[in-house]
């Protein structure tokens, strides 16, 4: 491994003096935008038509961001806002030569992804800390996409505000007309007559990939980095007060299960109530309960068959526990360019709640969850009761979170996990840190404890992690710490008993000697190597070595990227990848990896992840296919196959085929009803599920939900296993 240290050295050595370490300057004057209150109300379609749009003055001229930092746009944006004592209203016009032919959108989902869709972003700083944003986007055909973002490092991109959105779609371009409610806004109580607040707003033009915005800001942030944004004047918002959200539903279910434990009824018919209720304080605090929770509508999880020795991790996606959750879950997870390294590390992960190990839900009687968010402080906690289910026993959940702002953009925080259950407890402690060190540096870190009161074991993990982000390059290196009796059954932790070191680097050409401008954006090679040691014994147990030379972008959206990895690895016990034993000792060896994926906003579009070489004692390929049909925003089809092919591995050595087949399909009528569905087979236990859920959004955040669930396996006793569910719910929201 030692060899591997001064190719490190000459890499870093060259990207730091290759080029400056510059961040793009916006300018110093702020972007104005007015705006004109009205004392009438406006009917949204996505026409701007009312006689009121003409009292408000259209925006500054954009600036681009993509693909040439700095330079005007090349297709107009123009905003202009108007308000009354109940909403706050946009009116954008997206210009476009080429009409709706140059329009991109593949899917009517709420919360899309906003690399594949034309779209315009607001985003709001009513507290003018230039920390905190709320964010609301739509893409050409009135698709909501919202989310909350604090210091541009956590988002919450699950959370649903209400407001409204439609559009329209032209010749010259599409109109979008927003309706927010102030209800729905946070911003500060003051004795002024008018506010200012920060405020920006970007558009992707997604047929040439060009991205601008009213206010600049860098590249290498995002639009919600409200250091950069503008200023939106004139506002006479009502003063805030209180209100309240009432979301009852009703449910009823019917479940059928075959060849299981007889303490399982073989059919089952049921009738629930419950619902959630959400009490806005004051702009700064919110109290949210919970009874009888229900999450039938959440995604299912699909199917990953893991080859490495880190856990996978399955994200969130059940609405009660995805609002917040940046509060509560301090956390140092891989980024999605795979800087940082595979450590996760968070103290507090809410899938411990309502769900056991294989996933399967457990019924959550009741909780209640409060939050504080303020300029200089945070702080909240949360109690669930969890009911009793199978090998599963009652059990309380307490979470405990404090955060302090000092500086422009520093934060240190402290988290208390409890777990209670008749056995003893498991409390984990966490102390956590995020330091701007500078306008392109920062510092994250975090130091946790656990101990379970049943065994007396005690265990404890720290992660730090300093990056430098510029225009041209990005540096990392992160150090992690875990033990081997570390333990948090509240949170989450890919692997124990290790000393991680995790240096890296990437870098980001886009010069003139950069060939093929046309078609290619920018070059951006890499190095991220990982190294291992035992924490127990402080043996050298493993290095990866991910060396990219190629890593492509393309003007489109495409991207191509090779990369070479040496390996080694030092088994101290057995490791069991898909059913395949390897014994204890130690291996080299050398894996290929080769990643492409095409323009996502097209009609067709592919991504390919393969993987060749050897491995352990033996070789592997392992490939992962995705091909996505769309050929109207109505209709969107995803095809996955993975197949991991394994030849020679293990003892006794082994050849065999594991092979994942994931059909996917959404179809809309307009983005308020539509009908989805999954289906997905796993040759590795000859199991087959899908999900089809029909919603219709009736009223906003009010649904309604027809759902049909299916799983099958076959169990090690070579039985087969089936369970089918049915299921129908209804919700109704009411805010006060």
């Amino acid at each position: 491994m030692i060899r591997f240290w001064p190719l490190l050295f000459i890499f870093f050595s060259f990207g730091a003096l290759a080029q400056t370490a510059e961040i793009f300057k916006p300018d110093s004057v702020k972007k104005q935008l007015n705006a004109v209150q009205i004392q009438t109300s406006l009917r949204i379609d996505g026409v701007l038509d009312e006689s009121e749009w003409a009292l408000a003055k259209a925006s500054p001229r954009f600036t681009q961001i993509e693909p040439y930092q700095g330079a005007a746009p090349s297709f107009e944006t123009f905003v202009k806002v108007l308000y009354n004592r109940q909403f706050l209203y946009f009116g954008i016009f997206s210009k476009d030569s080429a009409g709706k032919k140059a329009i991109r959108a593949t899917d009517f989902k709420r919360d899309f992804n906003f690399q594949a869709h034309d779209l315009v972003t607001l985003t709001f700083d009513g507290f003018n800390d230039k920390r905190n944003a709320m964010c609301f986007a739509t893409n050409a055909y009135g698709v909501q996409r919202d989310y909350l973002s604090f210091d541009d490092l956590y988002f919450d991109i699950d959370w649903d505000g209400l407001w409204r959105v439609r559009t329209t779609r032209t010749d010259s371009g599409w109109y979008a007309e927003m309706a927010i409610p102030w209800q729905t806004l946070r911003y500060r109580k003051t004795g002024d007559s008018l506010q200012n607040w920060g405020f920006n707003l970007y558009r992707n033009r997604r047929l040439t990939n060009e991205i601008t915005a009213m206010s600049p800001f860098p590249r290498v942030f995002s639009a919600s980095r409200m250091e950069y944004a503008g200023t939106l004047t004139n506002l006479n918002p009502p003063p805030p007060k209180p209100n309240i959200r009432v979301q009852p539903y009703v449910l009823t279910s019917f479940d059928h299960y075959k060849n299981y434990d007889p303490s399982v009824k073989e059919k089952e018919a049921n009738t629930k109530l419950g619902g959630d209720v959400k009490w806005a304080i004051n702009p700064n605090n919110v109290l949210d309960l919970t009874f009888n929770t229900d999450f039938a509508q959440a995604d299912a999880d699909l199917q990953v068959n893991n080859v490495t020795r880190f856990d996978v991790f399955f994200p969130e996606k059940r609405q009660f526990f995805l609002e917040n959750a940046s509060l509560f879950s301090p956390a140092i997870q891989q980024a999605p360019d795979g800087s940082g390294g595979f450590m996760h590390i968070q103290p507090f992960f809410s899938r411990t709640i309502g769900l056991d190990d294989a996933g399967n839900p457990i019924p959550i009687v009741a909780g209640g969850r409060f939050v504080n968010r303020s300029t200089n402080k945070n702080f909240g906690a949360m109690i669930m009761r969890q009911q009793e289910k199978g090998e599963s026993p009652a059990t309380n959940f307490f979470v405990g979170r404090y955060s302090q702002n000092f500086g422009e953009q520093n934060r240190m925080g402290g988290l208390v996990t409890i777990k209670n259950t008749p056995g003893g407890s498991n409390i984990t402690s966490t102390i956590d840190g995020f330091f701007r060190l500078g306008e392109s540096k920062s510092l994250n870190t975090i130091l946790t404890h656990t101990v379970t009161t049943g065994t007396g074991k005690q265990g404890f993990a720290g992660l730090a992690q300093y990056y430098n982000s510029t225009t041209h390059y990005k540096i990392w290196f992160t150090q992690s710490v875990v033990t081997k009796d570390f333990d948090p059954q509240m949170g989450f932790i890919s692997r124990k008993d290790v000393i991680g070191t995790t240096p890296g680097m990437n870098w980001y050409y886009r010069g003139d000697k950069l060939p093929f401008k046309k078609v290619l954006r920018a070059f951006e090679p890499g190095f991220l190597p990982e190294v291992y040691w035992q924490a127990s014994t402080g043996k050298f147990i493993e290095s990866s070595m991910y060396f990219w030379p190629i890593w492509l972008n393309f003007q489109n959206g495409t991207q191509f990227g090779f990369s070479v990895t040496p390996i080694y690895q030092n088994l101290t016990e057995p490791f069991q990848p898909l059913g395949i034993t390897i014994n204890p000792g130690k291996y080299n060896y050398w894996q290929n990896w080769l990643i492409f994926t095409s323009d996502p906003s097209k009609i067709l579009s592919l991504s390919a992840d393969y993987k060749w070489g050897t491995y352990f004692n033996g070789k592997l390929q392992s490939g992962d296919w995705k091909l996505q049909f769309a050929p109207i925003p109505h209709v969107s089809l995803i095809a996955e196959f993975n197949r991991n092919h394994f030849a020679d591995v293990g003892e006794p050595k082994t050849s065999s085929t594991v092979d994942l087949y994931i059909l996917q399909g959404r179809f809309a009528l307009n983005p308020r009803i539509q009908l989805t569905g999954f289906y997905q087979k796993n040759s590795l236990d000859n199991s087959n599920n899908y999900n089809i859920r029909f919603s219709w959004e009736y009223q906003p955040l009010s649904y309604i939900y027809v759902i049909f669930n299916h799983g099958s396996m076959q169990t090690l006793q070579q039985v087969k296993q089936s369970e089918d569910h049915a299921i129908i719910k209804l919700s109704y929201l009411k805010q006060f």
